[in-house]
């Protein structure tokens, strides 16, 4: 029995390389009349309309003229539990956590309240055109299956996992090193790899996980190489401050990660802005990501991400929305304010590269860039539909738009959840409402 192929028709936007400059067109395929022929959830063809209907095979075909179709975004940082955190108002980092972000995860115990949760998580992201997400669950185990339950249910590539955190924490919101290490093979054991689901081991940071607990992370991470890492790293001053009075015989904030063998890379490291030149060599020799995270940078006066500085030492930055110290759950919000940062410190940010970074580029420092990022054929069929004329004020400012490359900053700079028109998750539509 032959399964049934779907048509998406429309502009279609795909890249084969980071752009380096505006004028880098061999670093992306574009098409006016474009088309992608999806079939059991992956993408049998993309590019030029009458090339690819030439492959359909009596396919049912969905028209977004003139809208234009990428590969959905990925989100590489992004808290689960924070869903009702956001917009929090005033504090920096430590007395955020403490005053908001620790509260509203002691709730995630209730297995009732996590499933409702992820339910409105998966919601939020999906309608601001986010399709895979890297995302820390609170310290309970509940959470985590809640988040794994939900995705599956939706057929989402996701990857996340528990945090480790036994110290510097409320009541209720702490676990052992030994609870640490059997909840998360537990969980390994349960979702990664299991349909589109991958594990990060999670130690929330170094504040949060004593001497005996990251040895516990440095053990799962050799049992378990396949899984993803991720922690944070450097986002604030004070916080590298304690984080040295915590493990003293560290030579810098990142050496408490490398010393329990935690580098490499598979590992995502929040933040990352306040690095020494030390720091920066052991990114280089390791391969670990740093994580740009610009509405939340801001949000919390944290600091300046170094973007160009370090994709100079050849480090592959991700770039991420980190609901909720993060004030959106667009990823064109998060290219926004993260083109703001970077002009404060006279670095550029392109629409072609921005575009780039949070599909193919995320992708890659995912290691999926086989699988999502791209419209490229024998991808996972996942889409986004971007309507540049959403608002009044975009349409307005796209009465004189000339080019892709204007459109697509129009698109970042304007653009939310009203921009995405829909999206499809392994080619089925999947935006609410």
């Amino acid at each position: 029995m032959t399964s049934l192929q779907t048509l998406l028709r429309g502009r279609t936007l795909t890249f084969t390389a980071e752009p380096y400059s505006p004028d880098d067109t061999h670093a992306y395929d574009y098409c006016e009349d474009g088309a992608i022929l999806i079939e059991d959830g992956l993408i049998v063809a993309s590019g030029d309309h009458a090339t690819v209907n030439a492959q359909a095979k009596n396919a049912r075909v969905i028209d977004h003229r003139p809208h234009l179709l990428m590969a959905g975004f990925i989100d590489t940082h992004i808290h689960f539990p924070q869903v009702q955190v956001i917009a929090s108002w005033g504090a920096q980092l430590l007395d955020w956590l403490n005053t908001y972000t620790f509260p509203a995860e002691t709730q995630f115990a209730d297995p009732d309240h996590s499933a409702n949760m992820a339910g409105r998580f998966y919601d939020q992201i999906t309608a601001h055109g986010t399709t895979t997400a890297v995302a820390y669950c609170s310290v309970h185990k509940t959470s985590t299956d809640a988040f794994f339950t939900e995705a599956a249910q939706r057929n989402m590539r996701m990857i996340g996992g528990k945090v480790m955190m036994d110290r510097n924490a409320p009541d209720g919101l702490r676990d052992t090193p030994q609870s640490s290490y059997d909840d998360t093979k537990a969980l390994i054991d349960a979702w990664h790899g299991k349909g589109r689901a991958e594990y990060a081991i999670t130690p929330r940071f170094a504040i949060t996980s004593t001497p005996a607990q990251m040895e516990m992370a440095q053990v799962l991470v050799q049992e378990h190489p396949d899984c993803y890492a991720q922690t944070h790293l450097s986002e604030n001053h004070d916080e590298i401050a304690y984080t040295t009075e915590l493990y003293p015989a560290a030579r810098d904030y990142l050496d408490v990660y490398q010393s329990y063998g935690l580098l490499g890379p598979k590992m995502l490291l929040g933040h990352s802005i306040h690095l020494k030149p030390r720091e920066i060599d052991a990114l280089v020799e390791t391969g670990a990501h740093p994580v740009f995270c610009p509405t939340s940078n801001l949000f919390l006066g944290s600091g300046l991400f170094d973007d160009a500085g370090l994709r100079a030492r050849g480090i592959t930055n991700a770039i991420a929305t980190d609901v909720g110290g993060g004030t959106s759950y667009s990823m064109l919000q998060t290219l926004n304010e993260g083109y703001k940062v970077l002009q404060l410190q006279g670095q550029s940010l392109h629409p072609l590269r921005a575009f780039h970074w949070i599909t193919r580029g995320n992708a890659l420092a995912l290691g999926l860039e086989d699988k999502i990022g791209t419209l490229a054929a024998g991808s996972e069929a996942d889409v986004v539909v971007l309507d540049a004329h959403a608002t009044e004020a975009m349409a307005l400012r796209m009465d004189s738009v000339m080019s892709l490359a204007e459109e697509l900053f129009v698109l970042m700079i304007m653009g939310d959840d009203r921009a995405v028109d829909q999206v499809y998750i392994a080619g089925q539509p999947s935006k609410r409402g």
